[in-house]
């Protein structure tokens, strides 16, 4: 609430100090409770404003625009509440032809193959998102290297839950979320192979530059699975640091690589409230034990130079 001066007398108490209840939309006389105004209109920003250039910028009104949406949400959606604006409930004739209203309303959305398509795909991809639990910027990044794809033609005659699949897979591996194909096949119910195989047409067609993965950012999704400790992550990364700086990472799994340094760091650590197995870390990071057996001698060599 708001104390301020309003502009006439209270008719009661003949006082202008009045109080704005901002939740009500209600100017209160702060001497005896009469209502002065009710349901006044908010005029000002959306949002709070710190410093003199944000008060500069421009209100806005409705959710921003998205691409994650087929149209950009930015058309008026009918709402499924038969009420009117004071909150009444409508009458039956009118809800018939509300409901009517409503059904042309979401056809009229989609023009062509192209909406039906997106529609679709940006729906799965929600889903999809939602299971691997990844940001909002991802879920952009994703839905604009798809409509790049459905603009070239390439999701003619392929799976659309291929394509959206690869393209998840595509902006994670170009916004550094921990996220293999590993993880991202059995959400959509398909085989590696094929949604591999769907990752490298988009990467030849669209002719995209992906960055290689950063083993660090595995450690810490790894050790929160087995429940190490930080001692021991902060060990790892120092392990993980000095392979970078040895430029010996090249063409190796970066999963890998965290898990081997992840179970070097905690031999050297020593964790003393459990034993942590090359088959638990192998477990967690989704490769074998031979590869962590094998990345460990190279770590120890390394290790021991410095």
């Amino acid at each position: 609430m708001v104390i301020q001066k309003f502009p006439e007398r209270c008719p009661r108490c003949a006082r202008q100090i009045s109080v704005f209840d901002s939740s009500s939309g209600e100017f209160v006389c702060g001497n005896c409770g009469f209502v002065l105004r009710e349901k006044t209109e908010e005029v000002g920003y959306e949002w709070r404003a710190f410093s003199p250039e944000e008060r500069d910028q421009k209100s806005h009104t409705g959710a921003p625009s998205t691409l994650s949406k087929h149209d950009m949400g930015l058309s008026t959606v009918i709402g499924y509440e038969f009420r009117d604006a004071t909150g009444k409930t409508l009458p039956s004739a009118t809800k018939s032809s509300i409901y009517r209203m409503r059904t042309w309303d979401q056809r009229s959305m989609v023009h062509n193959s192209s909406d039906r398509n997106l529609r679709i795909a940006l729906s799965e991809l929600s889903r999809i998102a939602d299971k691997l639990n990844v940001s909002d910027f991802v879920v952009e990044h994703a839905a604009y290297t798809y409509r790049k794809a459905l603009g070239r033609g390439l999701v003619r005659g392929r799976s659309i839950l291929g394509m959206i699949s690869a393209s998840l897979y595509e902006a994670c591996r170009n916004t550094n979320t921990p996220r293999t194909l590993k993880d991202v096949a059995p959400v959509v119910n398909m085989k590696k192979k094929d949604l591999a195989k769907h990752y490298r047409l988009l990467v030849r067609e669209l002719g995209l530059m992906i960055p290689v993965m950063d083993p660090v950012k595995c450690v810490s999704r790894i050790a929160s699975r087995v429940r190490l400790s930080e001692r021991t992550q902060r060990k790892a990364f120092e392990i993980l640091n000095t392979v970078r700086e040895s430029k010996t990472s090249a063409g190796k799994d970066p999963m890998g690589l965290a898990a081997s340094a992840l179970y070097l760091a905690s031999t050297m650590a020593g964790e003393e409230n459990h034993t942590v197995t090359q088959k638990d870390i192998a477990e967690a990071a989704g490769v074998t034990e031979v590869t962590i057996r094998n990345r460990i001698k190279g770590l120890k060599h390394l290790w021991s130079l410095k």
